[in-house]
Order: structure tokens, then sequence, then C-alpha cells
């Protein structure tokens, strides 16, 4: 039994049911157990029922069993202070001022959420620590961090004993803790490396990849939880035989290519799975091999079957006014079909004649499987439909074009030895976060295209990147007070970031939509998320309803249950989401890939 698990997986696979299941398994056994969920749009709260927030907090109903969300604001607060606290006592206000200015940039909230993750790293308390962790393309972030800090910190030490966030001697300690994070991470003695999937193609192929950046980092999978399999004896109907085939299609697919792993399975419960007693049950599937009971009818009241009719001006949103550039965000948490809709809605306004940009910010991007098309990080036509145009933004290219551009412009500006200092301090692992986010703003800026569609990361992710432009728009600002003046640059980045801001807060240019299916997670998720949005001036005008199992279909008492649920919740977000409009779309029987099912597709939602 290892020390510490990780659970990772593409966003929206099962990753926090099975954190918790293990949690509550392991808890039972007698092990005093800590689940941390290091995911910024965390929800061990709502799968718990009780409130958990930024501190070490009893699990209810369970012995043993403790849980924390790492709230990245709180962590940033915390790191800081314990950085300049031992400044106060040597230095005058004005360093103190300038030492805390040094650690306002948004590259600290990364560091600090890190800081904290690693704290448990040396925890002893425990006897097991669980690890719920953020959608993949942002663990293999985090786990790439200890390496890219250590060795920063080292080469900086040796130059100029700067880094992005201050001296080297400030933030030193960290070094030693880094390095004993990674020594941990590498032995399968004391870490287990769990990935979660589920049986599609897009979750089988970010498994593969994710697994090899892993050994690459000296990091070894140990196992694969492949989660949401259609239970045999409910597939009665066409519908649901059709995707219960297509499942054991890519269950034979995993089985061949991670036959070195041990794989488990889990199959879809009949109802939401939260709360200890649940748990418990799934735990005794996941660890004894017992069969779920049958499906028995939960009363989730009584409701008329809801219509599938949509809002009357869901084209106004999706589609340019007269003069107009539109820009469509699509949000939410992982796994609820971002992508997917972001493709149909780019190919809708695409077959309308408008010239559309179809842009994943996703580190984990998926646009190219759904197209069905190759898509790179330069905009590239997409053969076989007019007026589609798609790209993806890699963090890793965008910051060597972004770092080779910096350094280019400084070299007739500055000599030798700054210019080594500056590439100093741009080769710190947060820079590639700024990278990305310039991409992100210059192709926000253009006007070229009449439709630009915005595939983005999972919520916490992406409310990050939408913050990017206020933070370092306030800390241009910042950097003119301490200064005599603003510099050129700084004047010209400061009204690219307002241009941006401006744009996505107006209605008439940008709609912002976030994706969910009809469950309690993904609604609360958006619900958060949008409200935060509301503190910017950005409102949520498009909500889409996901993966509607259709009336006819649920003809079990399986996918009656299910679908008595979903209708409990496409209530909910009418009510929750009430000044936006409403997009239903229902569950289809088979993989939506390639551009004749996604043409198809939206003609049918976009009526």
């Amino acid at each position: 039994m290892s020390k510490f698990i990780f659970f990772s997986g593409k966003g929206g696979v099962g990753k926090t049911s099975m954190a918790c299941t293990s949690g509550v398994y392991y808890a039972n056994k007698g092990y005093k157990t800590l689940i941390v969920t290091t995911d910024p749009a965390a929800n061990l709260s709502d799968v718990f029922e009780q409130e958990i927030g930024h501190k070490t907090t009893k699990i209810n109903n369970i012995d043993n069993l403790y849980a924390m969300e790492i709230d990245p604001d709180k962590a940033t607060e915390e790191y800081k202070e314990r950085l300049l606290a031992p400044m106060k006592e040597l230095f005058d206000e004005e360093m103190i001022k300038i030492a805390d200015e040094q650690l306002s940039g948004p590259c600290t909230e990364e560091m600090a959420s890190f800081d904290k993750f690693i704290d448990f790293m040396g925890e002893s308390e425990y006897d097991i620590v669980i690890f719920d962790t953020a959608p993949t393309g942002h663990t293999i972030r985090l786990l790439e961090l200890p390496v890219d800090w250590s060795k920063h910190i080292e080469e900086s030490a040796k130059g100029s004993g700067q880094t992005c966030m201050g001296p080297v001697s400030m933030i030193q300690d960290s070094k030693d803790k880094f390095d004993d994070a990674i020594e941990k991470l590498r032995d399968t003695n004391i870490t287990d490396f769990i990935f979660v999937m589920q049986p599609e193609q897009t979750s089988l192929d970010e498994t593969h990849r994710s697994i090899k950046e892993l050994a690459d980092l000296g990091i070894k999978a140990t196992k694969i939880i492949i989660n949401g399999f259609i239970p045999k004896d409910e597939a009665v109907n066409t519908f649901f035989q059709s995707r219960y085939h297509m499942q054991q299609k890519y269950l034979e697919k995993a089985y061949d290519e991670f036959k070195d792993l041990g794989i488990n399975t889990m199959e879809l419960f009949d109802s939401e799975l939260k709360g200890v007693d649940r748990f418990r049950l799934s735990a005794s599937i996941l660890f004894e091999g017992k069969k779920v009971d049958k499906a028995i009818n939960i009363d989730y009241g009584n409701f008329e079957s809801i219509s599938m009719k949509q809002s009357s001006n869901i084209k106004e949103l999706i589609l340019p006014k007269e003069g107009l550039h539109k820009n469509i965000f699509f949000s939410g948490k992982g796994g609820v079909g971002k992508t997917v809709m972001a493709c149909i809605t780019a190919v809708k306004t695409a077959k309308e004649g408008y010239k559309t940009l179809l842009l994943t910010t996703d580190p984990a991007a998926h646009i190219g499987k759904v197209l069905d098309k190759p898509i790179g990080d330069e905009v590239t036509k997409v053969e076989g439909i007019d007026n589609l145009y798609a790209a993806k933004i890699d963090p890793k290219v965008a910051f060597e074009e972004y770092k080779n551009n910096i350094l280019e412009d400084a070299k007739g500006k500055f000599n030798e030895d700054t210019i080594l200092t500056m590439e100093e301090e741009l080769n710190s692992p947060c820079t590639e976060e700024m990278a990305a986010f310039q991409k992100f703003i210059s192709y926000a800026s253009e006007e070229k295209y009449d439709v630009i569609v915005f595939d983005t990361a999972p919520t916490g992710h992406t409310l990050r990147l939408l913050e990017l432009p206020m933070d370092w728009s306030k800390q241009i600002q910042m950097k003119a007070g301490l200064s005599t003046e603003i510099s050129q640059e700084d004047r010209k980045e400061k009204e690219k970031f307002d241009k941006v801001i401006a744009l996505m807060k107006d209605k008439n240019v940008t709609t912002f939509s976030f994706v969910m299916y009809p469950e309690k997670t993904p609604i609360i998720e958006a619900y958060r998320a949008s409200e935060e949005l509301k503190t910017v001036g950005i409102k949520t005008q498009l909500v889409v309803s996901n993966l509607i199992i259709p009336k006819e279909e649920a003809n079990t008492s399986f996918f009656k249950n299910r679908r008595h649920m979903q209708e409990k919740y496409l209530r909910e977000i009418e009510s929750t989401f009430n000044e936006a409009s409403i997009l239903k779309v229902p569950m289809f029987n088979k993989e939506i890939k390639g551009l004749d099912i996604l043409i198809d597709i939206a003609e049918k939602i976009y009526q």
C-alpha cells in the first residue's frame, strides 16, 4: 500500500469519485486518510455534502477520513506572508513594498498552490494522502514544476541571483522541498499514480499521451481505472446497445495499449455518486469486486417530461451582428462536452458563410480528434468545409516564441549582461502561462475572422486565463506608480489588454457560454464560475445542457432513474441561470467525430 496516491485523467472521467471511493475504503480499513484536491474548480464539498474549503476538515459519518480543497488565493497570501515575514525584521517599509510587488505577479498563484501541494508530500500525520488532481494537462504542468523550479533556482543562483519572483535568497529554501517531492513522486514504493479514463477515444488518447509525459519526468503510472460503463443488462434497446458496444471496443483497445498496467473497471450508477454511504458501495465494487444492486426507483419528484424546445434567440448568440465580429467562449467542468460543442458551433457558423476560427486554450487539446482533422499550433484551413480555420495554443511552443521575441527586441537596447539576466528570468516556469496568454490575446485582437470560437480549458483554469488581462493591466499600472513613468512597451501591452477586456464585456461582440450535463456538480461549478465572471463584468448569456437521455430510450428502471434525475436538474439549470438562454443537446448513440456528424448535429440543435 502506497503512502501517496494520485488520481489523474481527462476532465469529467470521474477522478474525484474514484479518489473519494478510495479514501472511504482506506478510512474504513482503519487508515488515517487525507484527500487533497489540487483542482482550481474543487468539488469535494459537493460530493461529501459538507463544507470543506482551504482547511483540513473531518468528513462526517466516517472515522479516519479528512479532506482539503486548496484555494489558490488563500495559498498565495500564505505563501507571500511566509516569504516576507523574515524580511520585515531586516528591511525598511520601502524594501518590503518592492519585495511584495515582486510577489504580486500572476505567476505567484501557480507557485503558491504548488508549494501548498508539496507541503502534503512531507505529511507524517496521515497514513495515506490521496491527491484528486486537476484535469491532465494542468496536472502534468503541476508535476513539471518541481523539476523546472529547482533547475531555475539553481541556474539563477549561478547567474544574477534574480528570478521572476524575486531574489534566489528569498526562495532558496523551496529548492530542497522541490527536490524531495521529485524523489517521492518517482518512488513507486510510496507513490501510486492512477489514471481514470472513460471508454472513448479522446480519453484513451489523453491517457496514452499523459503516461508518456509522466515517464519523461521519471514518474511511472501504476494503474488505470476505466469508469462509466453501461451495465450489460441495461443495454436492452438499439440506442444503448450501440453505446455499450462502442464502450467495449475501447475497453479492448485499453487492455491492448496498457497491458503492462493493472486495469480496473467501474460501471455507471443509476444515480449520482455522492455521500459517504454511496462511496462505501462504490468501494465494495472497485476493491472487492461486488456487483451493484439492480436499480430501484428513486423519488426525484413528479416531473412532466421537459421540453427539448430551444430558446428563441440561440442563433443571435452565435452569429455576428451586422458590421461586428463575434467571440464565443465555451467553458465548464472537464468532460461536459465543451470541445464537441465548440466544434459543432464553429461548423455551424462556417456553414452559415462566416469566416470562423476555432481555437483551443486547453493543454489537452482535442478539437483535432473531434473534427477528425490534423490541427497544429498555426492557424490552418480545415479541409472538407468552407470558411473554417483552426489552431491550438501549445504553451511550450508559445513560450519559445514569446521568449525569442522579447530577447530579439532587447538586443538593440541593452548590453549583454542585461540580456543574460532577462533570459534567466524568462526561463522561469511561470513565463509559460504568460506566453500562452499573449497568444490568446493576439487571436482575440484579430479582426480578419467574422467568428472566433474558443474551446477553453476546464473552469478553474479558464477563469485564471480570463483574469490575466486584469492582473497584468493592474501590475503595469503599479509599476508606473513605482517608477517615474510607464514605459512605451508597457503602455502598448496595457492598451492591448484593455481592448480584450472591453471585448469580453461587450455582449454584442462576445457570448460567454457554460456547458454542463444535468447533474449537481457541473451545475454548481458553472454557477460559481459565472458569479466570479460577473465580478469582472462578464455575464453568462448561454447555457448548454448536454448529454440529455432521450425520453423514448429510457425504458429500463436504470435509465428511467437517470432520466428522472436529469429532469430534476434541467429544472434547476433553468432556475439557476434564469438570465441566460438554454440550449438542450441530447445524448447520441455514437461517438461524435468527423465533419458529417458535426454538420448533422449542428443543423438539429441550431434550428
